[in-house]
Parts: structure tokens; sequence; C-alpha cells
């Protein structure tokens, strides 16, 4: 289950940040997750005022060595997990061990994650040019390079193979554990389970690679092994999810909507089982159906 309670309160809004100058929203940066709002329901019925918590996305800043590196709408929870499965994923560091600390800073017009590594690090980081904003479903961050954007994956290193009845029940609990998105129906979840399909980390984001980096900054966190277990995600595999996972290490990753074709090469080079399509006891397998044992009749 996420490590921060849901909060569908209003939040205190401070009118102005650091600076002393307000953000177009003010406040942006303090929002819970999810809150109530009114809105207006129109049907046949004809018309009625209603309430019902909507999903908050909110700009979240990466910043290494006091340089942002790259903005991301976020939902505002689990920050911490965030900060450590972005700079993981992203081949900002190897280990988890490289992160010094992790600051969360609020502010009126959005959050900032400070990411303190090692100088050596930082300085390499800086060649890196990145754009300063994200959409919530990119998970490029406005890289320049073509090369930078598809980056070849290691092989992995694990020799992990599941049943198919592993992959259908953790998808099948996944949607359980979603407190968010059962109340706004807004947010992705992405989930680590063990080979047996039991869940052990859930995590939800407005951002499918968001949900995802959150997983694997968990697992680094907690000290668990990434290639021990298989990811689910409640989206489409595309290309950026397949990365991230082989760059930790991930064999295979299960989603419940079908991959893209850059999705499918990418896993077929890192060795990854990649299962698409997950409809209660029916999935396909587009890359390495070796990973996935077939269902016991």
């Amino acid at each position: 289950m996420n490590s921060n309670p849901r909060d569908l309160g209003a939040p205190t809004v401070p009118p102005r940040d650091d600076e002393g100058v307000a953000g177009p929203f003010p406040g942006l940066g303090y929002d819970p997750p999810a809150r109530d709002r009114d809105f207006t329901s129109i049907s046949e019925a004809g018309v009625r005022p209603s309430r019902a918590a909507v999903a908050e996305e909110v700009p979240v800043a990466f910043a290494y060595g006091q340089r942002t590196h790259a903005v991301m709408m976020a939902t505002p929870c689990d920050l911490e997990d965030l900060a450590v499965g972005f700079s993981l994923s992203e081949g900002i560091v190897e280990d988890a061990r490289e992160i010094l600390r992790v600051m969360v800073s609020r502010h009126s017009r959005g959050i900032e994650l400070r990411i303190d590594v090692p100088t050596a690090i930082a300085d390499r980081l800086a060649t890196r040019v990145r754009a300063l904003a994200g959409r919530t479903g990119c998970g490029l961050c406005g890289i320049e390079a073509i090369e930078d954007a598809v980056r070849a994956p290691a092989r992995i290193a694990s020799t992990l193979t599941v049943t198919a009845e592993a992959i259908w029940r953790a998808t099948s609990a996944l949607a359980e554990q979603q407190p968010l998105n059962s109340e706004t129906h807004a947010i992705h979840g992405a989930a680590w389970a063990t080979p047996e399909g039991d869940l052990r980390i859930v995590r939800e984001d407005v951002g499918r690679h968001n949900a995802l980096d959150k997983v694997l900054g968990a697992l680094a966190r907690a000290g668990m092994t990434a290639g021990e277990g298989f990811l689910v995600v409640t989206s489409r595999a595309s290309f950026e999810l397949v990365q991230k996972a082989a760059i930790c290490g991930v064999p295979i990753l299960a989603a419940v909507s079908r991959p893209t074709g850059l999705a499918v090469r990418m896993a077929e080079a890192a060795g990854m089982g990649l299962v698409g399509l997950v409809r209660g006891q029916s999935a396909n397998v587009y890359a390495h159906p070796s990973r996935i044992r077939p269902a016991e009749r």
C-alpha cells in the first residue's frame, strides 16, 4: 500500500512562496494528492450539483548539485520514493547509496526535490542538457538528443520465470490497492510483486512513469532487489517503462494494456519478459515468452 495516507481535505494555502511571488495558482505545491471539488452533473435526467474527489497534479522539480535537471507533473505523495526511483531509472546514479540526501521543499508554485549526490555525479549530470518541463504523460522531460532519449539497456541478469497465474493474481490485486484511483478514477498504478504474484509495493501517480519510479525508489530504499520479482502497471507498456525497469534489472513487466513497438524491441534486447493486455486470466506475451510458464490445467 502507499506509505502516505490519502488526504482529501482542503490544503493549507500560503499566499506566497519563498521568493515572495505568488504563482498563477497559489498554493499548488501544498496540494494533497486528491481533494473534493464541486462540479455540475449533466445527464438525460437533468442537471444537478455534485461533489467528488479530483486527483491533483503538481510540478515537481528534480535538482542535483543546485541545478534543476527536469520538471515533471506528478501526484504529490511518496516524493522521496520518486526522487530515488527517478535517479536510478534515469541512470543518474547506479546505486541508491550514492544518493546522500533527499530534501522535499514545497512552494506556492510547486515542489522541489533536492537530491544530494557526490560532486562527480553532479558534474557529469550537468553535461546532460534537458529542458525544464515535461507533461504528465511524458517520460522524456525535453531531452534534446535522440541518442539520450532511447538508451540501449544492459542485458538483465535475473533468470526469474513466473507462472501465468502469478501475473493474473498480481494484476487483479493491483486495482484493489489503489485508494487514490478508487476515489478519483484518474490515477495510474504500479506495483512490484513476488514470483508468486503477491504485491509487496504499490504506488500511484497521474504519470505512469512516475508511478513506476516510485515503486523502484521504494524497493531501493527498503534494500530489496528488483530482479527478484516483477512489475505490473495499469497503463500501456510504453518504451520508457521498459527502459526504466530494465535499467533497474527487473526481468518481467506486465501491463493491462498493449505495448508499443519500441517497447517490444527494447524488451527483446534487454531479455525482459513483456506481457500486455492482461485481462482476467488471459494475456499476450510480446517478448521472451520463456519467462512466463503456462497456466496449469
